[in-house]
């Protein structure tokens, strides 16, 4: 069942990050794959499964890094951490979960919102001596 449900998230993650391309930025030899969404997007039994908090007020972010200088570009695990703030500057921050599958290695983190809300994210990412960045996006959500 983790396997069905895991390989569910996987493909998910991945198609939605196909649908907002361009959420990608690259340091060195490493690709950062970004992208916050409604939770919504993720069906019960996903959210369930990973403890994520499924409803309309609330936002995941989704980060992974690839080794681009690797044969394969594989993910790798990083040092994480990273703030939320909306435009009166309420802050808060993120609480970044790890998930691996296989060679897969994901770093989701849940952020409340309210409608028609922009959400600014300071996202800092570490791996070894050779990624040292933060990562600055923003993102617009709606409650359907």
């Amino acid at each position: 069942m983790f396997k069905q449900l895991f390989g569910s998230l996987l493909i998910t993650l991945s198609l939605m990050s196909f649908a907002q391309a361009g959420q990608k930025q690259t340091v060195g030899n490493y690709d950062i794959h970004y992208m916050a969404l409604d939770s919504t997007f993720l069906t019960p039994e996903i959210a369930r499964f990973y403890d994520i908090k499924r409803s309309k007020y609330t936002g995941l972010v989704n980060i992974t890094v690839k080794n681009m200088k690797t044969e394969g570009h594989p993910a790798v695990a990083v040092q994480i951490q990273g703030t939320a703030n909306n435009l009166l500057d309420a802050r808060r921050t993120l609480n970044f979960r790890e998930i691996r599958e296989g060679q897969s290695i994901y770093y989701i983190a849940e952020v409340p919102f309210r409608d028609d809300q922009t959400i600014n994210f300071n996202i800092a990412i570490r791996h070894k001596k050779d990624l040292n960045t933060v990562l600055k996006f923003k993102q617009k959500f709606f409650i359907d």
